[in-house]
């Protein structure tokens, strides 16, 4: 016998508007473009261009636009789900405002896969347009910029720049009239050779793997590695592996570790050359130090105006003063009815998304300032999703797609937003220490051992006890690993 049971359930929906947002809010900086152009190509309705060039000359709106930036997440969907809910006549004025008719200069990013998941950080693109945009984030004086400008131009299709620096300051006399000794060209070329990708504007094979083993995180392997590029590099390109052994007396582990890091280094940073694209990172944020105060800024690149057609608000406009008893004429307006709701609710997306980026970041800012004013990193405090998410008041799934698919553009180099999320130690003071910096501190312990009795997991977590740090033994082996330092008995020497 079949039974009818009632019962109570209770579900949230996302709805289109929400789905929209949430993937905007993933897409890096550099696919905002290529999303741009897509909706372009589908709604008619939507239009780019100067803000100045037809805009209606009415009241501020701003005030309007800052409420709308305070909404969360939650309160977007609740507005947008009225939206949908609304069957009446469209008001004229709703889209002729100007946020909506003049348009919305955008700054940010663009489209992604819904889920809550890692994206990449990287942009297809050219690698001299990397560089330039890079050389803009420094803060240099006019003849310094034409200085890089002119590094810049000289790197080859391999990524190195294989003149004499008293070349480069000729043609700088000749093509510029600038004087510049090749020691200021130096000090230019050391900030470029900096930038994204590891080992660019190298001057030979030896420097540009240099290069990026000084860009990697410090421990032993990565030491040995720089030491047998630096001290038997003509051994190593001849595989004289027993002589680098004995005359750097390296374990056999430590070699094979070492050789093995160099081979997966990068030869030919700038690419094969030719039709090649290859992928660099843009970043999403920039964060100046201007006099010991920083500046915060999103990335405008590619980001053009966006704005409601004129010509579609015109059609509403000529459908307000006509009898609206044409069937065909009500068809029409439905049709634009859709796309003006589809251009504006897309503009509306771009707003939120660009306001949750700032907050988000606005609020990783404060807590790591001290570490954002010199790129020290003992100076990163202890800080997860959950504390951003309370910070700006909303959900961590939003805090979480920005994290994992964001970076910011710094003084000292191009970061990924999850560099700044570690778990927090406790101390004997009550207060938390970053994980980083008790890396650090593990690390630094580990290399003033006596390689000869070389310290257990067991010794190192009493000596972090005794320094304040209340740390477990596995908690030690765990970050020994994330260092890739060896056990105790791999790391004994005769």
């Amino acid at each position: 016998m079949q039974r009818l049971d009632l019962k109570q359930l209770l579900s949230q929906k996302l709805s289109p508007q929400q789905i929209q947002f949430i993937k905007l809010l993933q897409v890096p900086t550099a696919e905002l473009e290529a999303r741009i152009k897509e909706e372009l190509e589908i709604n008619p309705a939507l239009e780019e261009g100067d803000v100045a060039d037809d805009a209606p000359a009415e009241e501020d709106t701003s005030s309007d636009a800052d409420e709308d930036f305070d909404n969360t997440e939650e309160d977007y969907a609740e507005e947008e789900m009225r939206r949908d809910d609304d069957d009446g006549d469209l008001n004229l004025e709703e889209y002729m405002s100007d946020d909506d008719i003049a348009g919305y200069k955008m700054q940010g990013d663009g489209p992604g896969e819904e889920e809550d998941r890692e994206m990449p950080i990287a942009f297809t693109g050219s690698l001299t347009d990397s560089l330039m945009d890079q050389l803009g984030f420094l803060n240099l004086n006019e003849k310094q910029h034409a200085i890089g400008v002119q590094l810049i131009g000289s790197i080859d299709e391999e990524g190195y720049i294989r003149r004499d620096l008293q070349a480069i300051s000729n043609d700088l006399a000749f093509s510029q009239n600038i004087e510049a000794s090749p020691e200021e060209i130096e000090d230019v070329l050391r900030r470029i050779q900096a930038f994204d990708p590891p080992g660019i504007a190298a001057r030979d094979l030896q420097e540009c793997l240099l290069l990026q083993l000084e860009r990697r995180d410090p421990d032993e392997i990565t030491e040995v590695a720089e030491q047998i590029i630096h001290d038997t590099f003509d051994e190593f390109t001849k595989k004289h592996y027993p002589r680098i052994q004995q005359k750097l007396e390296l374990e056999d582990y430590e070699l094979k570790s070492a050789i093995d890091l160099i081979l997966k280094l990068n030869p030919k940073p700038g690419g094969s050359g030719g039709a090649t694209r290859v992928q660099y990172v843009i970043p999403d944020f920039i964060i100046t130090n201007e006099e010991g105060q920083l500046q915060l800024s999103l990335n405008a690149r590619n980001a053009p105006d966006l704005r409601i057609s004129r010509s579609y608000a015109d059609m509403f406009d000529a459908y307000d003063k006509s009898s609206k008893t044409d069937k065909k004429l009500k068809e029409t307006v439905t049709f634009v009815k859709q796309k003006l709701d589809s251009a504006k609710w897309f503009i509306d997306a771009i707003k939120q998304r660009q306001n949750t980026l700032l907050r988000t970041m606005e609020s990783i800012m404060k807590r790591q300032y001290e570490y954002f004013l010199d790129g020290d990193e003992s100076k990163l405090r202890p800080m997860i999703l959950k504390d951003i998410a309370e910070d700006i008041g909303m959900d961590i799934s939003t805090v979480s797609r920005v994290a994992n698919s964001k970076s910011v553009q710094t003084e000292f180099g191009i970061i990924p937003l999850k560099f700044f999320f570690s778990e927090g130690i406790a101390t004997d003071a009550g207060e938390e220490a970053s994980s980083r910096e008790v890396k650090a501190i593990l690390k630094d312990i580990i290399e003033k051992e006596n390689k000869r009795k070389p310290l257990s997991d067991d010794k190192i977590e009493k000596m972090l006890n005794e320094k304040g740090y209340n740390i477990a033994r596995r908690t030690v082996a765990k970050y020994r690993e994330q260092l890739n330092i060896p056990v105790a008995r791999l790391r004994k020497e005769l």
